[in-house]
Formats: structure tokens, C-alpha cells, sequence
């Protein structure tokens, strides 16, 4: 192995060196220069790495030079994964070209998004012989087959327009339905094209999604030497690690609904479509109908097929309506050791007896129809795709079989949960409906063998990994802590930011605790005083949806008449609100869950963050529920060991929307009395960067936030 010469990399971060002199305003930081020697450490010793690196450290150039410097001197592949795709564009677009070109490194890069991104031609084909029945939906089908003559990637991203979700999920590509080689598109397909980019290229840009979808098909089985979604690999940059543990969730877990289960049944088969050219009802349509033309013989089989395919839907039914019944207001219903057994046993497993035994003989018929097939008639895609729908609905068929012997699966945790559609988006998916979920109570596990084993080299960083100045939380959730005769290397690295004198950190001593009747008007009121003193300009975070339609109704009338405009998450989707949000200075948004990260709004487009209330995962969620009594059994102390950790990290990710720059200047201002009332509250304020503070009383509180913001 060839090792990185550790005063070159760093020389070209320094005062006029290659990379610096190439960055507008670029300033020397120690945090940075201090990150980079780790890197390279990591690259150097085939060490994995935990690294905090505050926002403004530039951690993106900290791992990219040593990344690049050692797939080149090694003709090594080096995969950098990010949590988001505008992370992953900015990497691709801007930063590695900067940093190749002022290394002078001839290095080959590609970005690869998941297989969803991408259009299937096969499929597309497909859709445009077989087409639709609602006109909209074809006409849109036939304008992206237009655009993919002229595509270079066949990425979603390149369309002038945003296809629905029905129309896309019917034409892009999927993993198991791919038939690779085999494919009579292969010459043309833009997966395979992308495929050869990256199986040539030294830097491999993608996201969690997609590293994990390769990741865990590795560790199901698929092996480490071979190309399973991305090229074998074996040095890994993690950006934004702390979501690791929720983008693994997806891909170590299982789960069906009634709308999936309709949607693979519509594909099979479905009683009438449409002939467009005679526009007449015709008989039906499917990939049944193609694999019974394919048999050579006179028996038609099809009102079987359809018969077992009905009866599927109706025990799809019975057994979403009784889950439904069972989740109740609450929405989430789990199969805990101390469900009554004998209550299911009468009302649950019965309907989930009878949908696996329904699937059952579909799969077995298939296969039945399959195995009769002649040899030149098994490779055609219709085949593969009904194979395929088999295995899926096999899965579903699996995961109701483990429902029914959840005291047998310690290990699962198995739930299940209402969802609902405010839009008819399809025929499958108007209304309510449950999902059932099969979920490891311990990922740490899987991550230790997936990510953290197989790989020489793993480097981990984001803006909020440890816990006053202490890995051992996220290194537990990830299973770096069990890993033995491994070198492992940490390091925090501060933000070089002004915070102590750009932050006023407010919070009212006289502030109710959450449990007390008064808290809830406290926090109406509170809110819409704290977003008046600022002008607007501020983005208030809540932990419950209930809370922040409370507070926004409070404070609407008094800011509108402010000239404030108030925005709320639920009103329109995310993306557009943050762009409302962004381009009016005077406007503030009342938020919840996924905004309390990944909001970037510099200047004066946020002066204020608001934190109603410390964020501990409210009761219900089913996966910390029981994870909490699994500590418990064992003797620990779930508060402490969950709940503590976890609401720290998610308080600085909140913390961190307000300082995106180092111009920056602003307040923020915390509304829980357990901040001061409560002995963990110590931890929340230690895990921040030193700032100004106004620790007093709520009137003192606005006075000091008019007289540092004006």
C-alpha cells in the first residue's frame, strides 16, 4: 500500500496553497488542518474514524484530498456516501473537479444515485405497449419516452417536468426486476452504462440510500469481492453519518401493506383495460395473460389465476380493515411480550393465516405455469418479472407467517401502523390503510458486519456525533465498540464560527416543565412574542405536530398584522415551503421532525431559532419502545442510555440550523423549564458552543434578544 505524504495534503489547505488559493475568501482553520491529518491517519493505518466536525470546519475538502490522493496512488475505489443528493451534486460538480484540478490529479469520478432515479427502457416499452387508462398518465409516459432519446443519464432529474409518482414508479428502474444481460434493451440501458462508469472510476460518489442497498444485499449473502450494486469496495467515506442508523433501518427491515400487495396484483392481472385504438372495454390485461399465450397448450388457465388473485385481495382487505381497527386513534399498534396473545389469536392471526395462505397458492401456481415453459420461453422478460412479483408477494406471505409467531422473534420488532393518502394519487392508495413492519431491535449488529468489518478504511463525520466530546453513544448504535484488534480514531473539531459573540442563547427560568397545565398557552404566547422581536426571520421547531398547530394559530393573527408572514409544515410540501421561507426575509415557519435538520438559510433569511421543547421521541415510536425495555431487562437504564443521548443530538442539530456562515448573527431562544429544572438539562447546554447567554426571566429574555439583535 502506498501511503498518503501527509505535509503535501496539508500544505494545499495552508495560506496559498493549491486548494486554498483557489477558494474565494478562503481563511486557514486549524479545526480543518487538525480533521485532514485524521483522514489521512485513517487512509495511512486502515483505521475507521469518527470525527465531529462543527459547521464552517470545511470537512468536505478534509476527507476529499486524502480520498483522491489515495484511489489514485493505490488504483484503489473510494466511495463517499452523503445523506443527501444535493450534497452528492455539489461533491460531483464543484468540489472534486476544484480539487483535481488544483492537485493536478487525472481521477475519474462518477456519481450514482439510487436505481429509482433512473428510467427502465424495458419497462417504459412496456408501459407504452400496454398503456394506461387514465389519458393524463400516457401522455406522460409517451413525453418521457421522447426524452430519453436525447437523455445522458436517464435520471429523473434531467426531466423539464416532475412525472407523478404512479407514472414514475411504473417505468424506473428496480433491482429485482432487472434482467441485466439478459435485458433486450442492455445495449442502450442507462443503469448498465452507469455501471461501467463506475466500475472504471477511482471516486464513487452516492448516497445512504444506495450504499446501503448495496450493503445490506452483501451481507444478506450476495459477498464482498463481487459487484452486487456498486463495485467491489473497500474504503468508505461517510458524510452526514449520524442518519447511518436510519438509512440502514430501510434495508434491514421488511414490511407490506394492502397497496403493495394491489399494486403487484394489478400488474399480474387486472379484469379491464383499454384499447386505445378502438377505444372499446377489452378482456384484461397483465403479465399472466402473456405467460398463458406462452404455454403450449390448449388449457387456459386464467379464470384460476384470477379466481386465487380476487380471493388475495379480499383477505388483503378483511385484514386491513381489522388492523386498522386495532391500531385505533393511536395509529401504531405493536406486538410487544405483553399483548395478549389470545386477543390475537381470535382477531389478527386468522386474517393473516388466510392472506398467506391465498399468496401461497398463487406462488405455487405460477410456478407451476413457469416450470411448463419451454427453454427459449423462460428467459423472456415477462417471465422474469412474474418471478419476481412471486418473490415479492412471497416476502409479504413470509412476514405474516412471523406476525403470527412473534414471541418465537425476541429479536424483531414487529408492528403495525395506520397511513393515509389526503389524495386519491392512485387506485391503490386512497384512504387508510396498515402497514406491517418487521424491524431488528438491534442494528448495531448488521451495521458492524456491513460497514464497519469488511472495510479497511471508514471515515465517519458529521456535525453532531458525539455527546460533550463523547463517541460512546453513536459508536454503540453502530457497533464500532465491539469491533476487536481494529484501530479506531475520533476527534472533535470546533466550529470556527463567532458563536460567543454572533449567538445570544435565550431561555426563561421562569418556563413551565412540559407536564404542566400551564405549559401549553406559555408556549402560544412565548412563540409569538420571540418571532415579533425578531422581525421574523425565524424558524420555530416543535416535537409534535399538535404543538405547533396550537402556537401557530396563537400567533398568526398578531404577525400577519406585523407584515410577518407565518408558514406552516402540513400547508404545502417541504421543499416549497423552504423556498417561501428562504426568499422572504419577513416570514417565519413553525416546523417539526425533518426540519430540525438540512435547513440552510444564511443572513437575515434566519435571525431566530425557536426550540419549544428539549426533543425526546415521544412516546409510541415502536422501535425506541422497544429498545427502552430491552435495557430495562437487562439491568441498564433506558433514560440514560436512549433517550438522553439521542434528544442531546437531535437539540444540536436544531441548534445548528441558525449559524450557516461565519456573517451570521442570531438568537436562539429554548422553551423548556426541564433546561434548568431538571439535572440532565446541564448535558443539552455543555453539548453547545460557548455563546452569549440570557438566562432569566421570559420579560428579561425578550428585552436582551431587542438589544443584541438591534
Amino acid at each position: 500500500m502506498n501511503k498518503i505524504d501527509s505535509d503535501e495534503i496539508i500544505s494545499a489547505l495552508q495560506e496559498d496553497g493549491s486548494v486554498a488559493s483557489r477558494l474565494t475568501s478562503y481563511e486557514p482553520r486549524k479545526a480543518q488542518l487538525d480533521l485532514l491529518e485524521l483522514v489521512i491517519k485513517a487512509f495511512n493505518e486502515n483505521a475507521l474514524c469518527m470525527a465531529e466536525a462543527g459547521t464552517g470546519v470545511g470537512k468536505s475538502f478534509a476527507y476529499l484530498l486524502p480520498a483522491m490522493r489515495f484511489a489514485v496512488l493505490n488504483k484503489e475505489k473510494v466511495v463517499i456516501s452523503t445523506a443527501t443528493i444535493t450534497l452528492q451534486q455539489q461533491l460531483y460538480e464543484k468540489d472534486i473537479p476544484l480539487v483535481a484540478s488544483a492537485m493536478d490529479m487525472k481521477i475519474k469520478a462518477v456519481l450514482m444515485k439510487g436505481r429509482g432515479n433512473y428510467i427502465c427502457l424495458r419497462r417504459l416499452d412496456d408501459a407504452l405497449r400496454e398503456p394506461p387508462l387514465d389519458k393524463t398518465e400516457y401522455d406522460e409516459i409517451k413525453n418521457i419516452s421522447d426524452w430519453t432519446k436525447t437523455s445522458k443519464t436517464g435520471g429523473k432529474s434531467e426531466l423539464s417536468f416532475l412525472p407523478s409518482d404512479s407514472v414514475w414508479s411504473s417505468i424506473c428502474s428496480e433491482s429485482d426486476l432487472c434482467l441485466g444481460i439478459h435485458c433486450p434493451w442492455k445495449e442502450k440501458c442507462f443503469i448498465m452504462n452507469l455501471r461501467k462508469m463506475a466500475n472504471n472510476a477511482d471516486i464513487i460518489v452516492v448516497n445512504h440510500h444506495l450504499l446501503f442497498a448495496d450493503l445490506a444485499a452483501r451481507f444478506q449473502g450476495a459477498g464482498y469481492e463481487g459487484a452486487v450494486v456498486l463495485p467491489p469496495f473497500n474504503r468508505l467515506v461517510i458524510d452526514e453519518a449520524h442518519t447511518i442508523e436510519k438509512a440502514a433501518t430501510s434495508f434491514f427491515s421488511s414490511e407490506f401493506g394492502r397497496t403493495g400487495i394491489f399494486r403487484q396484483l394489478g400488474r399480474l392481472y387486472s379484469h379491464r383495460s383499454f384499447q386505445r385504438s378502438k377505444r372499446r372495454s377489452a378482456p384484461g390485461k397483465g403479465l399472466l395473460i402473456r405467460l398463458n399465450a406462452m404455454i403450449k397448450s390448449n388449457e387456459d388457465r386464467l379464470d384460476e389465476a384470477a379466481g386465487i388473485i380476487e380471493k388475495i385481495r379480499k383477505r388483503a382487505e378483511d385484514l386491513d380493515e381489522q388492523a386498522l381497527r386495532i391500531c385505533g386513534m393511536e395509529g401504531i399498534y405493536r406486538l410487544s411480550p405483553a399483548v395478549d396473545e389470545s386477543f390475537l389469536k381470535k382477531s389478527l392471526f386468522p386474517q393473516f393465516k388466510a392472506l398467506r395462505r391465498e399468496i401461497l397458492r398463487l406462488t405455487s401456481f405460477i410456478r407451476d405455469m413457469t416450470e411448463s415453459l419451454d427453454d427459449d420461453a423462460t428467459g423472456d422478460p415477462s417471465v422474469w418479472e412474474i418471478k419476481t412479483i412471486a418473490r415479492r408477494l412471497e416476502n409479504a406471505a413470509e412476514i405474516c407467517d412471523v406476525f403470527c409467531k412473534y414471541k418465537k422473534h425476541e429479536d424483531d420488532v414487529l408492528w403495525l401502523e395506520r397511513h393515509h393518502s389526503s389524495r386519491a394519487s392512485s387506485s391503490y392508495s386512497s384512504g387508510d390503510w396498515a402497514i406491517f413492519t418487521r424491524t431488528p431491535l438491534d442494528l448495531a449488529p448488521r451495521l458492524k458486519e456491513s460497514v464497519f468489518a469488511p472495510n479497511k478504511t471508514v471515515v465517519c463525520v458529521s456535525a453532531t456525533l458525539a455527546i460533550n466530546d463523547d463517541f460512546s453513544y453513536w459508536a454503540s448504535s453502530c457497533g464500532i465498540n465491539t469491533l476487536q484488534n481494529r484501530p479506531v480514531l475520533s476527534g472533535c473539531f470546533p466550529s470556527p464560527f463567532p458563536y460567543s459573540d454572533a449567538v445570544l442563547l435565550t431561555a426563561p427560568t421562569d418556563a413551565p416543565l412540559p407536564d404542566e397545565e400551564e405549559y401549553g398557552s406559555f408556549v402560544d404566547r412565548a412563540v409569538s412574542e420571540l418571532v415579533s422581536s425578531a422581525g421574523g426571520s425565524a424558524l420555530v421547531l416543535f416535537t409534535s405536530y399538535q404543538s405547533l398547530s396550537s402556537a401557530h394559530l396563537a400567533a398568526k393573527q398578531q404577525l400577519n398584522s406585523l407584515g410577518i408572514r407565518c408558514l406552516k409544515q402540513g400547508d404545502d410540501d417541504r421543499t416549497r415551503l423552504l423556498q417561501d421561507f428562504l426568499s422572504d426575509t419577513k416570514s417565519c415557519l413553525f416546523a417539526t421532525d425533518s426540519f430540525w435538520e438540512g435547513v440552510d438559510a444564511p443572513g437575515d433569511t434566519l435571525r431566530m431559532v425557536v426550540i419549544c421543547r428539549l426533543p425526546f421521541r415521544t412516546p409510541g415510536d415502536p422501535v425506541i419502545e422497544a429498545r427502552r425495555e430491552a435495557v430495562q431487562e437487562r439491568g441498564g437504564n433506558p433514560f440514560l442510555e436512549i433517550s438522553l443521548p439521542q434528544a442531546v443530538m437531535k437539540f444540536k442539530q436544531g441548534f445548528g440550523r441558525l449559524m450557516r456562515r461565519s456573517s451570521d448573527h442570531g438568537v436562539v431562544a429554548v422553551l423548556d423549564g426541564r433546561l434548568f429544572k431538571k439535572s440532565y438539562g446541564r448535558l443539552f447546554l455543555q453539548s453547545l458552543p460557548v455563546t452569549k447567554t440570557s438566562f432569566s426571566s421570559f420579560n428579561n429574555n425578550i428585552n436582551d434578544i431587542e438589544n443584541f439583535l438591534y
